[in-house]
């Protein structure tokens, strides 16, 4: 704790015990580091100032606020439990760890950062950086990859949680742990190194202990760009996709493009590619090929037998779209 009120980072969700805005930190900080969260937590908060705000936009508008950032259930659950608050709370956070976890999208780390920082309830958060942190300093060898290690640690902080000043003290945590006890921990300056049991043992580098690897699949798209002078053909990604509700092109896993559908005449515009894309559990090559189609009228019908929309090349900005897409858009013009 004075370790904390000395060192802590001026972050602008910190400004405030306003639960809209600490839950809309910590949702944009899931899988997402500090740095790269900031701008988009200012976007949010200029943009929907409160939940009720959040709660009447449009879930493509909410979209297109995330785009870029990942995860986009996250942005989805986001604006679900925004019109949760707003419906069925009259606007009002509910005020306690059990009635925030029904909020959609709110789980136990949520859940318990808003019940302590915004009410002063003595319940710990448990996060990556608490996980290193603690598994370090007591010498935890329990798998964090398992669901029921949560509640060893849970247990493991209950005990020296102060009850006056519980929020503080989750955050003091979370901050310590992704300062200094990070990956590549800095024990030399560490106010903890002597009660540190890993420390004492030269065990840093094995805790915490994660025994599940990610396994990671290589992934080839083709895209196939259909257009027709200004005019462009987009898919919109299904429910249950990674992507659920953003636009992308029509994609194939082949290299060639099945012409059947295309019958009049057509000319191959342009080809672009390889373009690469990691994410969690994928690593994508993609290749793009834009393909003109003679007539609007023709374009139309392949749009309709593909299941795609025909949209203005201009309206492309404003429409939600993954980081692949993005990325593709900022190489070519149309």
């Amino acid at each position: 704790m004075n370790w904390y009120s000395r060192e802590k980072r001026d972050l602008p969700w910190r400004a405030s015990l306003n639960p809209y805005a600490v839950w809309l930190s910590e949702i944009i900080l899931q899988q997402t580091r500090v740095v790269q969260g900031i701008p988009y937590y200012e976007k949010f908060i200029k943009t929907y100032p409160t939940v009720d705000a959040l709660a009447a936009a449009s879930e493509q508008d909410v979209l297109k606020l995330w785009e870029g950032l990942g995860y986009y259930s996250r942005a989805r659950n986001l604006h679900k439990a925004a019109q949760q608050v707003a419906q069925e709370y009259d606007g009002v956070f509910p005020n306690s760890y059990l009635g925030l976890l029904k909020l959609k999208g709110v789980g136990p780390y949520t859940a318990a950062a808003i019940a302590s920082i915004c009410f002063q309830e003595k319940v710990p958060v448990v996060d990556g950086n608490v996980f290193r942190l603690i598994s370090r300093l007591f010498g935890i060898q329990e798998d964090i990859g398992k669901g029921s290690t949560r509640k060893i640690f849970e247990k493991t902080i209950a005990p020296i949680m102060p009850s006056s000043s519980p929020g503080d003290f989750n955050q003091a945590m979370m901050e310590f742990g992704a300062l200094v006890c990070t990956p590549r921990p800095h024990c030399p300056t560490c106010d903890l190194q002597f009660d540190c049991l890993s420390f004492k043992e030269k065990t840093q580098h094995l805790l915490p202990v994660k025994a599940k690897k990610i396994k990671i699949q290589d992934r080839t798209l083709n895209y196939w760009i259909l257009t027709c002078q200004n005019k462009i053909c987009l898919n919109k990604r299904i429910k249950g996709d990674i992507w659920e509700g953003l636009w992308d092109f029509y994609s194939t896993s082949m290299a060639l493009f099945n012409a059947a559908p295309l019958d009049g005449k057509h000319k191959v515009q342009a080809s672009y590619g390889p373009m690469n894309h990691k994410l969690t559990h994928q690593n994508i090559t993609a290749w793009f090929t834009q393909i003109e189609i003679s007539n609007e009228t023709h374009l139309n019908e392949i749009a309709k037998k593909l299941n795609l929309t025909v949209f203005n090349v201009d309206e492309l900005v404003t429409l939600p779209k993954p980081k692949l897409i993005v990325n593709y858009l900022a190489q070519v013009k149309f």
